[in-house]
C-alpha cells in the first residue's frame, strides 16, 4: 500500500505537533570530530543550554522547516527563551544593586556611629585621666611602722592587721 505525499505530510505535521508536548529522552551517537564537539559544548555553555537541549532545538527547527510550520519565522531558535532569561537576569541585577546600595548605606551609617562613639570614648577617657590626676592622692614611699595605724583604714595597728604576713590572725 503506497501513501501519497499529502497524507505523509499530514502525518508528519501531527507527529511534529506532538513533539512539542511530549518530552522524552533519546540516546543518540553523533559523528563529530573532537574539535567540533568541544566548540559545540562551549557554544551551548555561552547561550545557557545543555548540549541535549540545543540538539533537540536543532532537530525541532529542522522538522518545522520540513513540515512547513515555521515558514515565516525569521527569528533565532531560542530568541524568546533567551529574552526571558535576559529579563530575569536584569531583574536579579537590579535587585542585587538595590541590596548592595542598602548594605553600603547601612555600613556607612554604622561607620559614622562608630566614629562618633570613638570620639565620645576618647573625650571621656581624657576627662577621666584629668579627674584621676586631680583626685589621686600622693603616694609617699615610706615604710609603715609596726605600732602605727594600718594604711588600709581598719583602725588597727599595722602589726595586728597587715603586719601579720604569713601568720593566722
Amino acid at each position: 500500500m503506497a501513501l501519497d505525499r499529502g497524507r505523509l505530510a499530514k502525518i508528519d505535521r501531527r507527529i511534529f505537533a506532538e513533539l512539542e508536548h511530549a518530552g522524552g529522552t533519546q540516546v543518540v551517537k553523533v559523528p563529530l570530530a573532537d574539535a567540533a564537539w568541544s566548540t559545540w559544548r562551549r557554544y551551548c555553555q555561552v547561550i545557557g543550554l545543555t548540549m541535549g537541549e540545543a540538539i533537540a532545538g536543532l532537530v525541532n527547527h529542522e522538522l518545522s522547516t520540513v513540515v512547513g510550520e515555521a515558514a515565516g519565522d525569521s527569528g533565532s531558535l531560542y530568541t524568546g527563551r533567551a529574552e526571558e532569561r535576559l529579563a530575569a537576569r536584569a531583574t536579579q541585577l537590579a535587585e542585587r544593586e538595590r541590596d548592595l546600595a542598602a548594605t553600603e548605606k547601612r555600613l556607612h551609617d554604622w561607620s559614622e556611629r562608630l566614629r562618633i562613639r570613638e570620639r565620645e570614648l576618647h573625650v571621656r577617657a581624657q576627662r577621666f585621666e584629668e579627674a584621676s590626676r586631680i583626685r589621686r592622692p600622693q603616694v609617699v614611699d615610706r615604710k609603715v611602722g609596726r605600732n602605727e595605724r594600718c594604711p588600709c583604714g581598719s583602725g588597727l595597728k599595722y602589726k595586728h592587721c597587715h603586719g601579720l604576713a604569713g601568720r593566722a590572725r
